[in-house]
């Protein structure tokens, strides 16, 4: 891997010890990243905005996940590079569906051709727009709710909470939604949310120290 995709890894991480975050790194993931992501980290290292990306040892975790799952159609809501769009993409069936939603699409552009060099593009519908609108969208029409097995969101922070009361709906009983769990850029609504979450009946809730922190929410009614 190019070492400016290492550099910027090295910062990533709720772990005191850049130490033994390398050693995770170097020991467990990097050597079972796909080739694929590798590039696709390699390609976002030198934008401004290069830490909003997926962790890879978070990525590692949400790979496991859609396949305890068997998530087959998923929502992912801010794409960014498509970091954890194409790790969803290489790990789904070829017969999965992703629905991507960003306002973006100029940032999505920049890992597409590795998305497309990895042959996984046809499994992918990115939608430019405004997360809720599309969410409500989808709920005019009864068939869509609890189809989807997984959902990633990674956007506005302020929203949320909105974006968890619509994936309740969305989200099969059993499917999961994974939120990264960072202060940066909005700590206030990222405490607001996990009060919220707290208290919320509908779903076994575990907060993981991976990357800068990954909120799990498991629907179980």
């Amino acid at each position: 891997m190019a070492e400016k995709a290492k550099k910027a890894a090295s910062s990533k991480g709720l772990l005191q010890s850049e130490e033994l975050y390398r050693y995770i790194l170097e020991t467990s993931v990097y050597p079972r990243e796909p080739e694929h992501l590798k590039e696709i980290r390699d390609v976002t290292a030198d934008h401004p905005r290069a830490m909003m990306s997926t962790a890879p040892d978070a990525g590692q975790l949400m790979a496991m996940l859609l396949k305890l799952v068997n998530a087959k159609k998923t929502i992912e809501i801010g794409v960014f590079t498509g970091y954890s769009l194409l790790l969803t993409a290489l790990t789904i069936p070829e017969d999965g569906q992703i629905m991507a939603i960003d306002v973006n699409r100029e940032t999505y552009e920049i890992g597409l051709p590795v998305i497309k060099k990895a042959g996984v593009d046809h499994k992918i519908n990115f939608i430019e727009s405004e997360a809720l609108s599309v969410l409500d969208q989808l709920l005019k029409d009864s068939e869509n709710e609890g189809s989807f097995d997984y959902a990633f969101v990674d956007a506005d922070k302020v929203n949320y909470w909105n974006y968890h009361e619509r994936l309740m709906k969305l989200l099969k009983v059993g499917g999961i939604a994974q939120v990264p769990d960072h202060l940066r850029g909005g700590r206030q609504a990222t405490l607001d949310l996990n009060r919220s979450l707290a208290d919320d009946p509908r779903i076994q809730l575990s907060h993981v120290p991976l990357g800068d922190g990954i909120t799990i929410c498991w629907r179980i009614f």
